[in-house]
């Protein structure tokens, strides 16, 4: 059953995040500069205005201090104390060289990345707030940063440029570069084939997220597709692909880290639906999947064998009777594999959960609350909405 967080805000909510403390605070900003920290059960632990009243765009808890939570608002950045909310604790002025779209703190706590809307990524040394490095080559708003986990020195960023980028932070230009469109035309061209006529929105990104194993990235894009991409060896790009979320732009995506494996993902859109996703079987995913499990022994020699008989029978022409049979048999087992194919479609797609929310979703945080695995979806309204995550 949904449950209503309420009072905490007098304007729509832009983003929400969650501490990896012991306390488990969650905290949310909204037009206007408005601040609330949120308890497990959803009561008000604290609240504050910002000064100027930019609108928040972007709060972090520090994973190394959970007693930090890091705020975005016009070009700066301040630093809370969640449970002294009476101001900035510290404020990073013109952290951004534009206003401020997203924060990320890698899991050392020793930076802090801030994607702005004059397409630039900044670093800053944590404590401090230092600009360490500027990362330009977003031709567009960056809209989304996220350190790798288990990678503090790599960070990705994505785009309304249509762009993702993976950056080593000891260098100033992009380990590789992912351009969107091109992908999607070339889906969009297979597709069109299929379903002449439909339109397509370009894939505009609007938030990236990676898998706590730090190998796999997920972008939801204005084409309502989730982007997918592996990271091999050397940081290498091994492979792309995508998952269609959404009938219209996928605003968040958001991979669940608390779940039975790291490839559950949680995805929002203008659509006002709120989904799950189980990517293990998708083929961006399952060799990633592969190479983490413990090998299987091996079946001797059965398929090889096998294959060897079938194509020894092919070599032998059968009596007439045994032809019509095996034709009918055939038949049947062209049906099983066009069953078995479409099965095999919806087990790839990963669609676990489907939530009709109503409204278009602003941010997704998935959380674990009271035990309960659990999202916080934020919308056009003053209120959180929270859901259970059920069935994983």
């Amino acid at each position: 059953m949904a449950r209503q967080w309420s009072e905490g805000h007098s304007s729509s909510i832009l983003c929400v995040g969650a501490s990896s403390g012991l306390e488990g605070l969650l905290a949310s900003g909204s037009e206007g500069g408005e601040v609330t920290v949120w308890s497990q059960e959803g009561t008000i632990v604290g609240r504050v205005t910002l000064p100027g009243e930019d609108d928040c765009t972007s709060v972090v808890f520090g994973p190394a201090a959970p007693g930090q939570l890091y705020v975005s608002h016009g070009d700066a950045v301040s630093v809370l104390d969640p449970r002294n909310l009476k101001g900035p604790v510290e404020e990073f002025h013109g952290a951004g060289e534009e206003e401020i779209n997203a924060l990320t703190v890698n899991e050392t706590g020793s930076a802090l990345a801030v994607a702005d809307d004059s397409g630039a990524v900044r670093v800053l040394e944590l404590p401090g707030g230092k600009v360490c490095r500027t990362l330009r080559r977003h031709t567009n708003i960056c809209s989304s940063v996220a350190f790798r986990p288990q990678r503090p020195n790599n960070l990705l960023s994505a785009g309304l440029d249509m762009q993702v980028m993976l950056w080593g932070l000891q260098k100033t230009r992009p380990l590789w570069i992912l351009n969107l469109q091109d992908v999607a035309e070339e889906e969009d061209d297979q597709q069109q084939q299929q379903r002449p006529g439909q339109l397509f929105n370009p894939p505009l990104v609007h938030c990236v997220s990676v898998a706590s194993c730090g190998n796999i990235v997920g972008c939801a894009a204005e084409d309502g597709r989730v982007h997918l991409m592996r990271i091999g060896s050397g940081s290498k790009l091994e492979q792309q692909g995508a998952v269609k979320a959404h009938s219209q732009g996928a605003s968040q995506a958001h991979f669940a880290s608390f779940l039975s494996h790291p490839y559950w993902l949680v995805t929002g859109g203008n659509d006002g639906q709120v989904v799950l996703w189980e990517l293990s079987k998708h083929p961006v995913v399952s060799l990633e999947v592969k190479a983490s499990a413990p090998a299987a022994p091996r079946r001797k020699g059965k398929s090889k064998a096998k294959r060897k008989e079938q194509s020894r029978d092919k070599a032998k022409t059968p009596p007439k009777g045994e032809t019509e049979r095996e034709e009918a048999e055939g038949e049947d087992e062209v049906a099983e594999a066009a069953a078995a194919g479409a099965e095999e479609e919806t087990e790839k797609s990963g669609l676990k959960l489907s939530i009709s929310h109503g409204d278009k979703v602003n941010w997704l945080c998935p959380v674990v609350l009271k035990g309960e695995p659990s999202v916080v979806v934020a919308d056009q309204s003053s209120s959180l909405t929270v859901y259970p995550l059920s069935p994983m």
